[in-house]
């Protein structure tokens, strides 16, 4: 079920600073009390192969994001102790040193569940040991959220797990979204900071039609 539209649920999750400081981080306030946009960003474990290319390449448009006031935050369901030993395995090793922003460790995988993104084939009921077994890895597909200083959801998108993802493609949906709050028009297909916007009626759009 599409959150879009909602606010984001308002949990606290255990997190890790570049530095090794433990935190605990709720994605809604940082938006709300911060005035800030903010995109998390999913990706399924520590130590494995398309994840430190996606992690890597955040880091390299943070920049980016700060101009348009958004804050980025990374997660996954690995432990903080896991995350703080990737954080000191150099780029060349497969390890994500350089990285700046926080981490969640969504270990009991409280806010996962509540969005929906674990990998979970199916769960059945073991009457002989009365547990649930579950099917699947139980880990994050490649999951990513734009929540608004108002802490609602206002992007969000999930990726199969060889898929990587687009950063520039997040940065076009802030600015189309910035555009919208400051202009109060809409962004037409494949618009870009700097082009035509539209207004939202029957005209606005047909002269862009014609126009384009």
């Amino acid at each position: 079920m599409s959150l879009v539209g909602k606010k984001f649920p308002s949990i606290a999750v255990d997190a890790i600073s570049e530095m090794g400081d433990n935190l605990k981080i709720n994605i809604f306030e940082e938006a709300v009390n911060n005035n800030k946009k903010v995109l998390l960003f999913w990706y399924p474990k520590d130590f494995t192969f398309v994840c430190p290319t996606e992690l890597h390449a955040f880091q390299a448009a943070l920049p980016e994001f700060e101009k348009r006031n958004t804050i980025v935050i990374g997660a996954s369901c690995d432990t903080n102790e896991v995350h703080f030993a990737w954080l000191n395995t150099p780029k060349n090793n497969g390890g994500i040193e350089g990285v700046t922003y926080p981490i969640l460790a969504d270990t009991n995988r409280n806010l996962a569940n509540i969005l929906g993104i674990l990998d979970i084939e199916s769960t059945s009921y073991s009457e002989e040991t009365d547990s649930v077994i579950i099917e699947g890895s139980n880990v994050t597909y490649r999951a990513t959220y734009l929540i608004d200083e108002t802490g609602k959801i206002f992007h969000e998108s999930v990726n199969d797990m060889p898929l990587g993802r687009n950063v520039n493609e997040y940065l076009r949906m802030v600015d189309a979204y910035t555009h919208i709050q400051t202009k109060g028009e809409v962004c037409p297909a494949n618009w870009e900071a700097g082009k035509e916007a539209m207004s939202a009626d029957r005209i606005s759009t047909a002269e862009y039609l014609s126009a384009n």
